[in-house]
């Protein structure tokens, strides 16, 4: 939810932290701000905004001198955005300066204490107490007044910290917010993610939970809160750099969105071999998957429509009972887990704090965990059992859509495994699964050739203010996602129904005008739909229908129709969520929204 950079080297700091922070932009953008030491002081620049605010005001780094910094894009939590509550934030005396992600939960406990000791406060962050307390505890040794502080704080962090008192290093420490660390011949970095370092480094370390970094110019040294060094293996990333830039697109959503087809290859054929699903290393046996009798879907947002799906897939070809819960509930409710329970985890960053608790709960409470995350290294997927990678690639756009359908295509192959290896699905029936599955980015490819024709339909509709979403079953899961896509970057209020359900209430909202995307991919059902469709048209509404193409009768009923190719029905969402992406980004780009940073949001939720 917020993006941290730290740098110290032989470069000027302050330009190598704007790029980084440029970088890391999708974390949070409504305030930026950086802090050097230039050799007698710290000075600290921020402004409420976007980055390039701030980096106007400095002159893209060249106003301030020094090779040691950190820097912050902030995606306020505590406090509205402003330049006070941006970070960096000093200590009383100006010798600390602290960035943060995460959230101190004691914050105004601890506070309540400084201010009793005569310590004033300029900001309403729950960062500055970070501040205030390092310096208060400061008797001459940063590693013991570190250790003191964080055993006083409550909640998740990822901190850097410089001081006039240790010029010549960087203090880093992660706590349940992603930290990484990265290493070059002209400087070290620390980073809330790789692509802010990328074009400086491909070497880097992942920070574990509770580990405290120094960093120097020369190294890097890593320890526990026991003050025991540890010792890591440092991680090359093979990522194209080009990756996380636009390459020539106007925003990255859509070049995103043009990837999935690469991407979906990626995710599903390095796991095809020799007409078997070979799922990486998970350790699931034959023998364990039979003893489950119940299987436990955990996410939030996108990658919870993305279960939704998986939740249909799974019970169809493994025959095991299914729930799909949001992560922010899963917890809270009692949830009935057992030794006997698989537990699916499901986040793109994998350090979704919702889901990173519901999981830890579903492990206290006995459950086998399974984690579908994009992002090597990540605490969902170091704390759970096993971990199923999608090769998305990175992922910068704040609306998710390949890394949804690379989970998408991690949901088919996990079930097709469990069929696989439970032999519940005769040979033949799953080798033409697995070739129909092989085909699916070929077939992504053939909508995306189309995508102007969704552009046409978008200009007719980017007016709209109310838009709603129906479908049955796994049409019903895309029309969740869908709506999504469309509400979180256009701004327009938009719903998804089970299309069965608009007699018991929401067919009220349908009058003259109203749009309504009805999807119909899935065969046994096509009919039903058709029906609700021909309730919503008697009611005045205008009806964009998403079909298969052999279901050309749909066009004598519909507005408008956009066909995707065939497949088997549960491999349909990969196609039929294509031209809805493409609808929520057509319609946001003519209505003049910033697509890549959506207003309130930002990409990793990594506070509850």
């Amino acid at each position: 939810m917020c993006g941290i950079v730290g740098y110290i080297g032989n470069e000027q700091a302050a330009p190598v932290l704007l790029d980084g922070l440029a970088r890391l932009e999708y974390r949070g953008y409504d305030s930026a701000g950086v802090a050097v030491y230039d050799g007698k002081e710290i000075e600290v620049v921020k402004s409420k905004g976007k980055l390039a605010v701030l980096s106007d005001m400095i002159h893209g780094g060249k106003d301030i001198k020094g090779t040691v910094g950190i820097g912050h894009t902030r995606w306020a939590t505590h406090g509205a955005p402003s330049d006070t509550n941006a970070h960096p934030h000093l200590s009383q005396s100006g010798r600390f300066a602290v960035v943060h992600n995460g959230i101190i939960e004691n914050y105004l406990e601890l506070k309540q204490r400084l201010m009793s000791k005569g310590i004033e406060f300029l900001s309403e962050t729950d960062t500055e107490v970070i501040a205030h307390m390092v310096e208060y505890y400061y008797k001459g040794d940063i590693f013991d007044t570190m250790v003191k502080v964080l055993n006083r704080v409550e909640g998740s962090y990822a901190l850097g910290v410089i001081s006039v008192d240790n010029p010549d290093e960087i203090v880093a420490v992660r706590k349940d917010s992603p930290l990484i660390v990265g290493t070059s011949e002209n400087g070290n970095f620390i980073a809330s993610d790789v692509p802010a370092i990328l074009n400086k480094t491909r070497d880097v370390y992942y920070l574990e939970e509770k580990e405290i970094v120094f960093l120097r110019r020369d190294g890097v040294e890593i320890y526990n809160f026991d003050r025991e060094p540890v010792k890591k293996d440092l991680t090359h990333i093979d990522w194209d750099a080009d990756a996380a830039e636009k390459g020539g697109y106007e925003h990255f959503m859509i070049k995103e969105i043009m990837e999935q087809p690469k991407a979906i290859a990626n995710t599903v054929e390095s796991r095809i071999k020799n007409g078997r699903i070979v799922l990486d290393n998970i350790t699931l046996t034959a023998e364990q998957i039979k003893s489950f009798d119940k299987i436990y879907i955990i996410a939030c947002g996108s990658a919870y429509h993305a279960g939704m799906v998986g939740k249909y897939v799974l019970e169809q070809l493994t025959r095991k009972p299914v729930e799909i819960d949001l992560a922010s509930e899963f917890r809270y409710r009692s949830p009935i887990v057992t030794d006997k329970t698989l537990v699916i985890a499901v986040s793109q960053s994998g350090e979704t704090a919702d889901t990173l608790a519901a999981m830890n709960e579903a492990k206290r409470l006995g459950a086998r965990t399974l984690s579908i995350v994009n992002v090597v290294g990540s605490a969902i997927a170091k704390q759970s059992d096993d971990v199923i990678y999608t090769l998305a690639g990175p992922e910068i756009a704040v609306a998710t859509t390949k890394a949804y359908s690379c989970q998408l295509a991690v949901f088919y192959l996990l079930a097709l495994y469990i069929a696989q290896e439970t032999k519940i699905i005769d040979c033949d029936k799953l080798n033409d699964m697995i070739n129909e599955l092989l085909l699916i980015p070929e077939k992504v490819q053939s909508i995306l050739d189309k995508k102007e024709d969704i552009q046409y339909f978008a200009s007719r509709h980017f007016a709209d203010k109310d838009i709603f979403f129906i479908g049955r079953n796994l049409d019903y899961a895309v029309c969740l996602e869908g709506s999504l896509k469309l509400k979180e970057i256009s701004y327009i209020h938009s719903e998804a129904y089970a299309a069965g359900e608009l007699k018991h209430g929401t067919i009220s909202l349908i009058e003259d005008g109203t749009l309504v995307v009805a999807v119909a991919t899935i065969d046994r059902l096509f009919e039903k739909t058709m029906s609700n469709v021909v309730e919503v048209i008697t009611r005045g509404a205008t009806v964009l229908g998403v079909t298969k193409e052999t279901k050309t009768i749909m066009a004598d009923t519909c507005n408008f129709i956009f066909y995707v190719p065939e497949s088997i029905d549960i491999f349909m969402p990969s196609l039929s969520v294509i031209p809805l992406q493409l609808f929520g980004y057509y319609v946001a780009s003519m209505k003049g929204c910033d697509i890549d940073k959506k207003r309130n949001l930002a990409k990793s939720v990594t506070v509850e």
